[in-house]
């Protein structure tokens, strides 16, 4: 494992490095919303990478490692619950919290029990999702591994 540079974005240099190491991928079909979002937690330290399409989103997850991913629920062309359920074939490991604004909470349900680690409503605080983001990375089965390595 290469190790990656930290650049120092906010003034605590110690949560910055620790989110450094947390590969983040973010889906969201309304476009603006995930580009704010991904720049406020790019300046958290995360390492941020955004698809805008349920297909973006598995091309990624096929060509990439990520710790964590942060899921729209409602999507046109395939649904999060959908993807949630390639994302755990293709890598079992990946901590998924799903977001929606809808309050579907069958669809929610049904996401924690296909394996996602939480799920959140839209809008939701910054300081809860990075707190969920955290506490998912946590657990994700490899983050004690490479810790202790």
């Amino acid at each position: 494992m290469t190790e990656q540079k930290n650049n120092p974005v906010s003034s605590d240099t110690a949560d910055s490095r620790e989110n450094d190491r947390i590969r983040l991928l973010l889906v969201d079909d309304e476009v603006a919303y995930a580009d704010v979002l991904s720049n406020r937690l790019g300046k958290r330290g995360f390492e941020v990478h955004k698809a805008y399409t349920s297909p973006e989103a598995l091309l990624l997850l096929r060509t990439q490692t990520f710790d964590v991913a942060v899921l729209d629920l409602k999507m046109p062309d395939m649904d999060g619950i959908e993807v949630l359920k390639i994302a755990k074939q293709e890598d079992p490991g990946l901590q998924v919290i799903m977001l929606t604004g809808h309050g579907s909470a069958t669809a929610c349900e049904q996401g924690l029990a296909l394996g996602a680690f939480d799920y959140l409503m839209k809008p939701c605080e910054l300081e809860t999702l990075v707190e969920k983001i955290h506490e998912a990375f946590e657990q994700k089965p490899s983050a004690q591994t490479d810790r202790d390595s």
